[in-house]
Formats: C-alpha cells, sequence, structure tokens
C-alpha cells in the first residue's frame, strides 16, 4: 500500500496540527509520508512511531503566486508531494496550503486526465440530517464554458458516489430559478448539454437554497460563483454558531445549554468542515485533497482518509474512462 504524501508545512499553524494528524491516520492503519525540510526527519509520535520524509527545502507561502511559485520554488514541499504521486512513491497528496499552489502543482506535476478539459474543486458542502452535497467547482475556475461544467456533472457524480455512497447522484445545476430557461447564457447553455450528457442524473435548474437541502447531491456551477457561495455559508454558519456558543455561555442559560449540549453535538460536528477533511481536485491524473488553511489535527486526519478512500475506490480510473466515453 503506497502511503499518502503530506505537505507537512501547509497551512496557517505549521507542521503542529498536520504532524499530529498524520501519526492518527498512520495510527488508523494509513500509511503517510511527509514532504518536508530535513529537521521532520526522526520526529517520533507519543507511541514512538517515526513517519517516512520526502526532503524539500522551501514552502510556497499562503500569499505567494502560486504559478509563479511552483516554477520558482522547484524543491518545495507542494511539488515534492505531487512529484511523489507522479513518479508512483505516494498514492496521493493532500495539503492544507496555498490553494492555487496546490492545483497548480497537482496539475503541472501529475497532469491532467485526458479529454478533461479544466479540473474542479469539489467541496462538500453539509447537509443536516443527510448526505453533503457535492460543490464543484469552488474556485479553480472563475470563468467556464458548458462543455466544461458538463464534464464537472460527471466527475463530481462519480465523486459523490464514492464518496458517500450514492447510487445515482441527482445533479443540479446553480441558477436564479428552476426553470430550464432561467440564468445567463452560459446557464441556458448548459442546461441543454447536461439534458443529453450520458452518465449524469441531471434533475434540473436549482437554486442557492437548496445546496444544503436533501433535494439534490451534486451540485454545478463555475468557479467564481461557487466559491463565493462556500464563503458565504462558512461565515453565515460561524456567525450562527458563534451566537449559540453566545448564548449557552450566559449564567442564566447554563442548566438549559447543557441539556441541550448532547443533542447539538451531532449538528456541530455535521457543520464542521474538519469533519470532512477537505476538498477534492478532479480532472487531474491522480487524488489530490485541498484542506483548509487553518485545517487541524482532526481535518488532517479525515484528509488523509479521504484521500486513501478515493485511491482504494480508483476514482482516477473511473473518472478518466467516463470522460473517454463522452469524447
Amino acid at each position: 500500500m503506497l502511503p499518502v504524501a503530506l505537505d507537512a508545512m501547509g497551512g496557517d499553524h505549521g507542521p503542529g496540527p498536520n504532524l499530529d494528524g498524520a501519526h492518527a491516520a498512520v495510527a488508523a492503519g494509513i500509511p503517510v509520508v511527509l514532504v518536508g525540510p530535513p529537521d521532520l526527519q526522526g520526529r517520533e509520535s507519543a507511541d514512538g512511531t517515526v513517519l517516512d520524509l520526502i526532503e524539500a527545502s522551501e514552502v510556497i507561502g499562503m500569499h505567494d503566486d502560486p504559478a509563479s511559485g511552483v516554477r520558482r520554488k522547484k524543491d518545495s514541499t507542494l511539488v515534492r508531494a505531487a512529484e511523489a504521486v507522479r513518479d508512483g512513491r505516494a498514492a496521493a497528496m493532500i495539503s492544507a496550503g496555498n490553494t492555487g499552489a496546490t492545483m497548480a502543482s497537482a496539475l503541472l506535476r501529475m497532469g491532467r486526465i485526458k479529454g478533461v478539459k479544466r479540473p474542479a474543486i469539489a467541496t462538500p458542502i453539509p447537509v443536516p440530517g443527510s448526505s453533503p452535497t457535492v460543490m464543484l467547482d469552488a474556485g479553480a475556475n472563475a470563468e467556464v464554458q458548458p462543455d466544461w461544467l458538463a464534464q464537472f456533472a460527471q466527475m463530481g457524480s462519480i465523486y459523490a458516489r464514492h464518496r458517500f455512497d450514492i447510487d445515482n447522484p441527482r445533479v443540479g445545476l446553480l441558477s436564479i430559478g428552476e426553470e430550464a430557461t432561467k440564468g445567463d447564457t452560459l446557464r441556458k447553455e448548459t442546461h441543454e448539454l447536461l439534458v443529453q450528457t450520458p452518465g449524469i442524473n441531471f434533475i434540473g435548474n436549482v437554486e442557492g437554497r437548496d445546496i444544503m437541502s436533501d433535494e439534490l447531491d451534486v451540485c454545478v456551477t463555475d468557479g467564481f460563483t461557487g466559491n463565493v457561495v462556500l464563503k458565504t455559508l462558512e461565515g453565515g454558519m460561524k456567525a450562527i454558531i458563534g451566537a449559540l456558543l453566545e448564548a449557552f455561555s450566559a449564567e442564566e442559560y447554563q442548566e438549559h445549554a447543557e441539556a441541550l449540549m448532547p443533542a447539538l453535538m451531532p449538528l456541530y460536528s455535521a457543520l464542521s468542515p474538519d469533519t470532512y477533511g477537505g476538498a477534492i481536485l478532479l480532472g487531474v491524473d491522480g487524488v489530490c485533497i485541498i484542506s483548509h488553511g487553518s485545517s487541524s489535527a482532526e481535518a488532517i486526519r479525515n484528509g488523509i482518509g479521504v484521500a486513501r478512500d478515493m485511491v482504494d475506490h480508483e476514482i482516477t480510473a473511473e473518472i478518466t474512462a467516463a470522460i473517454a466515453a463522452t469524447r
């Protein structure tokens, strides 16, 4: 079993959560290889486990330009992680670092699946009481074409089926109304194309309010709109959770808060991004997981688990076959 290559230096909090998450994954039976500076060599976990290391002397920072960073810093952790997948030293890669640089490293080193117009970032959007909605693109392509969105639907359907055990994922096109005639030219042309695309369960247009509902399983949109939706939902959930915690901390509500907490904890877990481990970059020739910059050890552990799971399900090979069948 090849290991998952972890960018040990990615994220807002340095290597600490990454190392803790890696050791937790190894304890669960998932092999991990760190990608980072030589001083990480020999770092032990509490139980004495030592992880293998692929040495990399450079780091592409969160504020570095992604394309130039990948070109200039050829010995960066992100580039070396992508090369490890390309060269068969690792089964997948994961990073909580610079999203654009993670995507560029995977695309330039691992390559694009033949026939894929553009890779897309697929992000699970939590739906309390139901499986998450897979939204793509969440930021890789600000401007898109109808045939790209049709491929996003294909790739997102395959991912949703394997990631969340959905037999026939329902695919919706994000627009400003449910009717096929609603939306701009891009949405109208894409709607016509999706109706004709084989292998997907297209249910028509959906609206923003449908994303966090059990009405669909895959939401397709352009990367500009998808990223705005994602950040808006993150901000809204953070505000609601913050307000609830503030109310619960008030002395007069302590007794009620303690009674409600057992019922609310599953909801908190369902809404936490740490639960899902990160997004996946679909369309590149290998598994690449992009975790949130503020990822905790739990998020890294879960992201490594998702990477391993997608490798086991041979998602790259299935996407390759699906794209080839519709070319």
